[in-house]
């Protein structure tokens, strides 16, 4: 009912603008949409689920509408009541099931997940079926995210111990890590980078052994009651250490946890203490620019940012990315024109609606071609796989490299700190 009709959420959406101007396709058309079902002047059928699907979810519109539609909400719970109601094939109920209701719940079937996938990787098999071009015949654009993948770490590498910490003498803070489920086992060495960063800038840090997935795939493909059962258990795992900060090294993690009090908002005896958990979670570059990193160095290199969506229009922590790629000896950087645009990514909506995410995606790429930039930074693991697939469908993999601001951070640091060794 907040929704004036304004018009000031079209030009931030990426979906309006794609369609070239469809209603439908922009966050005012859809809450039009949602609005008529509710109130019984429109059944809740096929037209308007594509739309709901159709719909990034990048938020984008939120900091845009003068009125402060919390479309993000409205959108989660509009999805979770047409999956209340539906009836999907068999096929997709296995698929729904084996995904949302068996591997993102528990923390230790996506371990073994990865073990498959090194195993995979470590055999003949890789190469037969890319050679065989068997991912051709894969939806979308599920042949290429197979190749940008990183490289599965060794599973010793990618299961957490008991308590993983990194203590200080005279910390700074006092860290919790949430490690995530794909970051833990997809992106090991991201997350060892962030550790390494973390104690680089003066702070003891602890990781949670009974932290599970954040839930957010879960809330907004309308499994509420997955995302539900995965925040209690985050926010008790986290309740048993007395951190200053919650700190996560991906975007999209990083808004499901800021989003618990309006999950569990139903819940008195749950909601404080999400507020409580939620008040605590921040980005990692928002933590190291107010810790401030020793000196960075890099060759010389023009460098540019695609923002996280969720961690800007989410979390609300802008710049900070920017701030720590400016620090950097070395580093000239280039604005992404119209970098408030989603990538495409969108969690697996670049597998599940592949036409509009690479329409989005040869925006950006056109954009990287026009600022000649070296180096894509991203804060996301989402994005950094699209825009590592953006490059490989440009065939600039010669030229330009993407990367996580964690792992250039890093690179940084280590390269100043061999170049003062050096020097010495």
């Amino acid at each position: 009912m907040n929704c004036t009709r304004c018009g000031f959420c079209l030009p931030a959406c990426p979906t309006y603008i794609q369609t070239g101007g469809n209603e439908a396709s922009s966050p005012r058309g859809r809450i039009a949409l949602m609005k008529a079902v509710a109130d019984g002047k429109k059944e809740p059928d096929e037209e308007v689920e594509a739309q709901l699907n159709e719909c990034l979810g990048c938020r984008a519109c939120e900091p845009a509408c003068p009125s402060g539609v919390n479309y993000g909400h409205i959108l989660e719970q509009a999805r979770a009541v047409i999956q209340e109601h539906k009836s999907h094939s068999l096929p997709i109920r296995m698929l729904r099931k084996a995904v949302f209701q068996w591997l993102f719940l528990d923390r230790s079937r996506m371990e073994t997940v990865h073990r498959m996938r090194w195993m995979y990787e470590k055999t003949p098999v890789q190469k037969l079926m890319r050679k065989s071009g068997a991912f051709r015949m894969l939806p979308g654009e599920a042949a290429i995210m197979e190749r940008v993948m990183p490289g599965a770490a060794p599973p010793k590498k990618a299961v957490r111990p008991p308590v993983q910490a990194v203590f200080q003498d005279n910390p700074i803070k006092k860290v919790a890590f949430f490690d995530g489920c794909l970051m833990s086992t997809m992106f090991t060495e991201t997350n060892q980078n962030t550790l390494y960063l973390l104690e680089k800038s003066g702070c003891e840090v602890v990781v949670p052994d009974t932290q599970q997935c954040c839930g957010a795939l879960h809330a907004h493909a309308g499994e509420t009651d997955g995302a539900v059962k995965l925040a209690k258990q985050n926010i008790e795992a986290f309740e048993q250490i007395d951190a200053d900060f919650i700190v996560t090294n991906a975007g999209g993690c990083g808004a499901g946890l800021k989003e618990y009090p309006f999950l569990l908002k139903e819940e008195p005896e749950w909601v404080e203490r999400a507020k409580a958990f939620s008040a605590k979670v921040g980005d990692i570059s928002t933590l190291l620019v107010e810790l401030e990193l020793p000196p960075m160095k890099l060759e010389a290199e023009l460098v540019t940012y695609q923002p996280s969506c969720h961690l800007e229009n989410v979390m609300k922590e802008k710049g900070n990315v920017e701030k720590l790629l400016r620090s950097i000896d070395g580093v000239t950087y280039a604005a992404m024109p119209d970098k408030e645009q989603c990538c495409g990514s969108a969690g697996i909506y670049n597998l599940v609606q592949p036409e509009m995410a690479m329409k989005i995606l040869d925006k950006k790429m056109t954009d990287v071609r026009h600022i000649q930039a070296g180096i894509i930074v991203t804060s996301n693991p989402g994005c950094l796989l699209q825009m590592k697939a953006g490059i490989e469908r440009e065939g600039l993999t010669e030229s330009v490299r993407a990367v996580h601001i964690v792992d250039l951070a890093a690179e940084a640091l280590k390269q100043a700190e061999l170049a003062g060794t050096a020097a010495k």
